[in-house]
């Protein structure tokens, strides 16, 4: 489900924070905003205490005080909160920095609100729990590679029987690969399991949130790529 969910807005102009604030309440959704970086982290930390419930964020890239990298790197220092992020500027360095810090998702300016409506549904249809009776025996299941071991249900991943901290497509990622452990996934499977209809090609999104999960795991081999075809997660 996707109702009830509440988007906190991040940007530095009133106008573009107020037609997306209007859009996603039209939409159903509970919107925030806040005009800068700092801001941002401040409410996100204190978002329990004050029993506001927020589900995802959108983050523009060039405000002043904190820009929105420096934030997002703010953010994921205590939230694996899905982030989507705006920039004026098309410029695939950018894009890859964003995705490198854990964003979900980006968007470059100028774009329609139904897109960034797409990519929030999107998210949120990856990260809903479980709520079907028929479903209790997926949420209890679990995959386990070498000392990794995932609850896809649970949206939860150890290692070393350790808590793993990873983004939402981090997440969503590691689950394609392992619950198909030994078989290779090529990138087009990648893209429909995360995203299905939904999925705008990313030049080199894929290889920058693998990058990250290696380095997450601690193991370059733990996810295999072959080349031209998709990668692999092994025994």
């Amino acid at each position: 489900m996707i109702d009830n969910k509440t988007i906190l807005v991040v940007d530095d102009d009133p106008k573009i924070a107020t037609l997306l604030q209007t859009y996603l309440e039209e939409c159903g959704f509970g919107v925030y905003t806040v005009s800068n970086g700092r801001l941002c982290v401040d409410f996100l930390s204190t978002a329990k205490q004050t029993a506001k419930q927020i589900d995802a964020v959108v983050l523009d890239v060039m405000m002043p005080v904190l820009d929105g990298f420096a934030t997002l790197q703010e953010i994921r220092k205590f939230s694996q909160i899905p982030v989507v992020m705006l920039t004026a500027r098309g410029d695939h360095t950018d894009r890859i920095v964003g995705l490198e810090l854990g964003a979900d998702d980006y968007l470059a300016k100028p774009f329609h609100p139904r897109e960034l409506l797409a990519r929030l549904r999107a998210i949120f249809r990856r990260v809903q729990p479980i709520q079907s009776q028929g479903a209790i025996q997926t949420k209890l299941k679990s995959f386990v590679v070498k000392n990794v071991e995932l609850w896809p249900g649970r949206r939860h991943v150890e290692m070393n029987n350790l808590d793993l901290s990873l983004t939402g497509m981090e997440f969503d990622i590691l689950t394609v690969l392992m619950e198909r452990s030994g078989r290779v996934v090529t990138r087009d499977t990648m893209m429909n399991a995360l995203k299905g209809e939904d999925w705008d090609v990313f030049d080199r999104s894929i290889d920058v949130h693998i990058s990250h999960l290696r380095k997450k795991l601690g193991d370059a081999s733990f996810i295999k790529t072959i080349r031209g075809v998709g990668y692999v997660v092994t025994q």
